[in-house]
């Protein structure tokens, strides 16, 4: 029998580069301007490494398939483990309306045309369909589509950082890269945005996963989060950069900024510009198919412990595929989209993703104190990998991590200021995360009403068969 090929920490770091770096995020990083170069190194040290470290036991210990959900509820019971797994998955078609909007966004700035409100809502609706009837078959977790995928990541990320510095060389740049203007800003703007670079690092827990096939999980895995965590920051950087040579942060669309950069740094509208679009617009589509199972995984283990509504538990017999959560998924991103024109914010895409950014963070400000709290209560089961640091460490690496989740969130989601602009940026986030959570709520107390009628029956039965025997 041939020997399993072992996974190196080459393929560990190159994993959480494929699956972390989403390069539509891009954008909305840049906008905080120059002084995001601080924030990415604080975060690296104050939120990824803590981060990584904390899923990396979580995930070698509880390795059942409910991951986040599973971690939670062991630690604070099923409600908050209900609460933990929706707000997983419902950041997914969230996220998934929000990159149809971007999409077509892309086709327009590509093309050079405007399409009317309908038109665009009918495009956004065919992609929705067609990554909804993607993942609902077993080539959702094709490796190919996660490799082509990195190849267009990284040719876009290293064209503009290319570009970026080729234009700064030869004719300057439109933004002031000098040490006070590298140094943090506490204004708004740039507050709301840093919840932005912490979704970008999130996603590594999927690394963890291989440490059954690690020569040596102890050593690898802190190497696999410390080198991950610089790659992903440079390579968002690097990009950055390139876009903040094109375009002041001052007027950086979030949604349009990647694609006004490349055009600004080329110089004109040539067969490049075409060729990073449609690059740019696989990879809206592969992030997508790539994250599905994962998240759909995640609700339908739920669903089966009743802590969701059941249809997030229906499976395709066939294929194995959580086919009830992964439908859901794209009747609630097309009904998003088709709502979007009534939303009076004018950037839908940021609008979109900064509530599905907020949907996700929230069920990672449950994980740390799931960690904390499992170390406290569950002690004596074994950890492959295991967080070093006394119990002062330990604390600041919990602690740190959810304080900065809930100051984000806030500066993303609640206007501060009182003004007309930050409640037409803010108001729809803040009465979309109110729907969101109100939702959840009612679909977990479902699931625990029908969890009550069910468990009698079921005690009955098993009463009954062991009275037949």
């Amino acid at each position: 029998m041939m020997e399993k090929k072992k996974f190196r920490l080459f393929d560990a770091v190159l994993m959480a580069v494929v699956v972390v770096l989403v390069v539509e995020s891009v954008a909305p990083a840049a906008a905080i301007g120059p002084s995001q170069f601080f924030w990415w190194i604080a975060l690296l040290i104050l939120f990824f490494l803590p981060y990584g470290l904390i899923s990396a036991e979580l995930g070698t210990t509880y390795d059942d398939d409910g991951g986040i959900y599973d971690w939670v509820r062991k630690a604070f019971g099923k409600k908050w483990g209900g609460r933990a797994a929706w707000l997983y998955w419902i950041n997914f078609p969230i996220w998934m309306a929000s990159l149809a909007v971007l999409f077509t966004g892309v086709i327009e700035q590509t093309f050079q045309v405007k399409m009317g409100t309908w038109t665009n809502v009918a495009i956004q609706l065919i992609f929705i369909a067609v990554i909804t009837l993607i993942c609902c078959y077993p080539i959702a977790d094709s490796k190919w589509i996660l490799n082509l995928a990195a190849i267009a990541k990284i040719v876009i990320i290293m064209s503009l950082g290319i570009l970026g510095i080729y234009v700064a060389v030869t004719k300057g740049v439109a933004s002031k890269f000098t040490v006070s203007t590298m140094l943090p800003k506490f204004d708004l703007k740039s507050l709301s945005y840093i919840s932005v670079i912490l979704f970008n690092f999130l996603g590594f827990e999927v690394v963890t996963t291989m440490a059954s096939d690690m020569p040596n999980p102890k050593k690898q895995i802190p190497q696999a989060i410390i080198w991950g965590g610089i790659l992903i920051a440079f390579f968002y950087v690097f990009a950055a950069f390139g876009m903040g040579v094109a375009i002041p942060a001052s007027s950086l669309s979030a949604s349009g900024g990647l694609m006004d950069s490349i055009l600004l740094l080329v110089g004109q509208h040539n067969w490049f510009v075409v060729l990073i679009a449609f690059l740019f617009m696989y990879t809206l589509a592969a992030n997508l198919i790539s994250w599905s199972a994962g998240v759909n995984y995640v609700a339908s283990y739920a669903a089966k412990n009743h802590d969701l509504p059941s249809i997030f538990g229906k499976i395709n017999k066939k294929t194995e595929m959580p086919t009830g959560a992964t439908v859901l998924n794209g009747v609630i991103a097309a009904v998003l989209v088709i709502a979007a024109p009534l939303i009076p914010n004018p950037d839908l895409f940021w609008a979109f993703f900064s509530l599905n950014v907020v949907a996700l963070l929230g069920s990672y400000i449950l994980m740390f104190p799931a960690f904390w709290k499992l170390r406290k209560d569950d002690p004596n089961t074994e950890r492959p990998f295991r967080v070093p640091g006394n119990k002062f460490m330990i604390n600041l690496m919990t602690w740190i991590p959810v304080t900065l989740l809930i100051i984000t969130l806030i500066f993303t989601a609640i206007p501060l200021n009182g003004s007309a602009s930050e409640i037409n940026d803010k108001g729809p986030i803040l009465i979309g995360t109110i729907i969101t959570v109100i939702i959840g709520e009612i679909c977990i107390a479902h699931s625990e009403k029908q969890d009550k009628i069910q468990q009698p029956k079921v005690d009955s039965k098993i009463a009954h068969d062991k009275g037949a025997n």
